[in-house]
């Protein structure tokens, strides 16, 4: 029985599974998840959340992965306090390449990079926090402790050359989770303006 996914832009693709192995049903690729819909059970236990290596993914594209997002309602989701993809990696439910770690804040390497370093930081309680717009007075500690820990891990990780920083919002930011992270780019040239 062939894996299928649908890649977000209307399109589906299917590829034999592999010998031995269990496979889904269906999978939409979603970077930088794979949502897996599971056959049998109720709703709330078909939906795993799993880590993906998506660089040789039909889906690496960020637009893709918003859109995705927002059909899939993520955003009503985290904001009625439904677990995200990164609420799994912080409760080591979902494994990461970790890079650092303390009591408010996880960075760990993305699996969908776009430069030689690419690290997403994150804070460990969201604390309504889905998305940088939705920031107010009281976000303003975990907010620079996020700025704060990107420059260490810059320094970490040798970006001694220089570094990008991003944070992406709403379905137009080309946000694909709601829960409010930096993306730490290095390694390469950046280009200007960024897209």
């Amino acid at each position: 029985m062939p894996v299928t996914w649908h890649a977000g832009d209307g399109t589906t693709r299917s590829r034999k599974r592999s010998e031995g192995r269990c496979c889904p049903r269906t999978v939409f690729v979603h970077a930088p998840i794979v949502v897996v819909l599971l056959a049998g059970g109720d709703s709330s236990r078909r939906l795993s959340l799993l880590q993906a290596q998506l660089q040789a993914s039909p889906m690496a594209d960020e637009e893709a992965a918003a859109r995705a997002a927002a059909a899939h309602h993520a955003k009503q989701k985290a904001e009625a306090g439904e677990l995200t993809i990164f609420d799994k990696i912080i409760s080591k439910e979902i494994p990461s390449k970790i890079v650092y770690e303390d009591d408010d804040v996880l960075a760990f390497r993305d699996v969908s990079p776009q430069g030689p370093v690419h690290i997403i930081l994150i804070p460990k309680d969201r604390d309504g926090l889905t998305q940088l717009s939705k920031a107010e007075d009281r976000h303003e500690k975990i907010l620079g402790h996020l700025m704060v820990t990107a420059a260490k891990v810059a320094r970490q990780e040798k970006l001694d050359k220089g570094f990008r920083l991003v944070v992406n919002d709403g379905p137009d930011g080309c946000q694909s989770v709601y829960h409010i992270h930096l993306h730490l780019i290095g390694g390469r040239q950046m280009k200007w303006p960024p897209g």
